[in-house]
Parts: structure tokens; sequence; C-alpha cells
């Protein structure tokens, strides 16, 4: 039932991000032009999730102490703004800029069999290898 429930709701997901336009990187790069073909429907798609996850996250925790299909809720701990996050936002910034791709817009636009979807995906998944490989040879850090 996990397993079925999170294709649900990847599939709702991928529904939206299709109906709403954000599956085409024209799209994403005219909401980066300011100066230009400047398009704010990215704005108002963000906005709407912003405050659809509000409400939700509002209502859900009050309301159930676990998560349905599992012992607890997966929530990030960790409040240190540290260089790893600011250089993953950057980079994930950049590439959405140029690219007009997110792992989220991207994974549904595969069904529009674009090779710039695939070429994303690819170098995509390349890069998250790469920081892994680079992250598990740094040494670990002493703990106090």
């Amino acid at each position: 039932m996990r397993l079925l429930a999170a294709l649900i709701c990847g599939v709702v997901f991928g529904c939206g991000i299709v109906i709403s336009g954000m599956s085409n990187p024209a799209k994403v790069i005219n909401f980066f032009d300011v100066a230009g073909t400047f398009d704010a429907s990215l704005l108002l798609v963000m906005g709407s999730a912003l405050a659809t996850t509000f409400i939700g996250y509002r209502l859900l925790f009050g309301a159930r102490p676990k998560p349905v299909y599992d012992v607890k809720y997966s929530l990030p701990t960790s409040k240190v703004i540290d260089a790893p996050l600011i250089l993953g936002s950057i980079g994930f910034g950049v590439g959405w800029g140029i690219t007009g791709f997110c792992p989220g817009g991207a994974i549904p636009a595969l069904g529009f069999m674009d090779s710039r979807v695939a070429i994303f995906l690819v170098a995509m998944l390349a890069g998250m290898w790469a920081t892994r490989a680079f992250r598990e040879r740094q040494p670990k850090a002493a703990t106090a």
C-alpha cells in the first residue's frame, strides 16, 4: 500500500506539473526573463503549491500523530545553513534557469519523448552520483 500511495501522489503531482505547463522549459525560462518575455504563471503555480502545502501541513500534523503507511513522519531535522546547502541551491537554480527543467518538471516531460529531457535527467543523475562519490571521500567531521 505504501508504494501504491507513493505512485498515486507522484501521478497527481506529475499531472499538475503538465497541466500547469511547468513541464515546458520555455515557460520556466520566460519566468526568469524579466526584461523580455516574462511569464508570471510559474509564480502562480509556486504560490498555489505553497498555500496548499501550508494548509495541508497544518491539517495533517494536527490530526495524525503518524503517517498512514509509515511509523513516523520523515521531516528534515537540521536547521544548519552550510556550504553544501548553499552550493546545492545555487547549482539547482542555475541549472533550472539555463535548462528550464527541474526534476519535478522533467520526469513528467519524459512522456513527450523530447531528447533534451533525457539528456537533462542523465546529467542530473550523473551530478548526483558525482556529488555522492565526492562526499564519501571527504573525511568525516569529529562529533563532540
